[in-house]
């Protein structure tokens, strides 16, 4: 998925701002006290930002506000769709474990389809703030960012929710599974 040099045309970029704000509408809880006026001029004032809420909606992620980071200045845009996104999921963790499969390899790995989008991984302490806010990955799982040493001895992190619970897993970061991909963050 090398598509980071894709831009949204005007009709795109009219049609996902009507998905977004419709979604900011309906979820309000997710972001209390945010204005859509001002995340919308900060998206129009950006359009590389779109291009990346644009891989995030197409993947199946229904990407909405989470918060507002007031030291950077930025609005905070996380993927909220109830289960992985289906259109990043049956991938490993990163290029090193892509490259280190000798057969079956997935398609990608996480850590660079989150580059070639233009968001990043999830961080456990992201991952468990997005859980606050509703039941997320009952059926599936999400990798997250992994420290480098435990990435430095193969293994890899991801989490999900089961039994009204978050859970933090390992696994050798090479592996890959039809109910796992992973969620992004993107700064706006």
């Amino acid at each position: 998925m090398k598509s980071n040099k894709k831009k949204v045309s005007p009709e795109q970029f009219l049609e996902l701002l009507s998905v977004l704000k419709t979604r900011f509408e309906k979820n309000q809880q997710r972001h209390k006290g945010l204005e859509w006026t001002k995340i919308q001029a900060k998206l129009e004032a950006n359009p590389e930002k779109l291009r990346s809420l644009d891989e995030m909606e197409i993947t199946g992620g229904e990407p909405d506000v989470l918060g507002y980071d007031k030291k950077t200045d930025e609005y905070l845009f996380c993927d909220c769709s109830a289960e992985s996104p289906k259109g990043r999921r049956s991938i490993c963790y990163d290029h090193e474990a892509l490259e280190s499969r000798k057969e079956h390899k997935p398609e990608n790995s996480a850590v660079q389809m989150a580059a070639d989008m233009g968001v990043e991984l999830l961080t456990e302490e992201e991952y468990r703030n997005l859980q606050q806010l509703g039941n997320f990955d009952m059926k599936t799982s999400s990798w997250i960012v992994t420290p480098p040493a435990i990435r430095k001895l193969g293994g890899a992190l991801f989490c999900d929710r089961r039994y009204d619970h978050v859970f933090t897993y390992h696994n050798g970061a090479e592996s890959y599974y039809a109910a796992r991909g992973f969620r992004g963050m993107l700064r706006c």
